[in-house]
């Protein structure tokens, strides 16, 4: 499965459920690879997790088992798009941007 490929980015994702169940993703967190963590606030974002089953263009297979939102987030100032991945049956957020 293409989900191996993000094993090795996964973050903490605070995200809440709307009353159909609709997962939306509000912050993130990552560690640097000095150990250090650093949050972001997601400003917004798009669920691109229900266009079928499809590759992304960072190589990654994406079925209903796994879900993807592309997001953006102030970086140093500037607006940054990321493309989290949630897998359901791992139950692990991982990111690639």
């Amino acid at each position: 499965m293409e989900v191996d490929k993000l094993k090795g980015c996964a973050v903490d994702v605070i995200c809440q459920h709307n009353k159909d169940g609709e997962i939306i993703p509000l912050r993130l967190r990552l560690t640097d690879e000095e150990g250090e963590r650093h949050a972001y606030t997601i400003k917004s974002y798009r669920d691109m997790s229900e266009r079928g089953a499809y590759t992304t263009q960072d190589g990654i297979y994406v079925t209903d088992q796994l879900l993807v939102f592309v997001c953006k987030v102030a970086v140093f100032g500037r607006m940054q798009n990321v493309r989290l991945y949630y897998d359901r049956t791992s139950q692990i957020w991982s990111m690639k941007y």
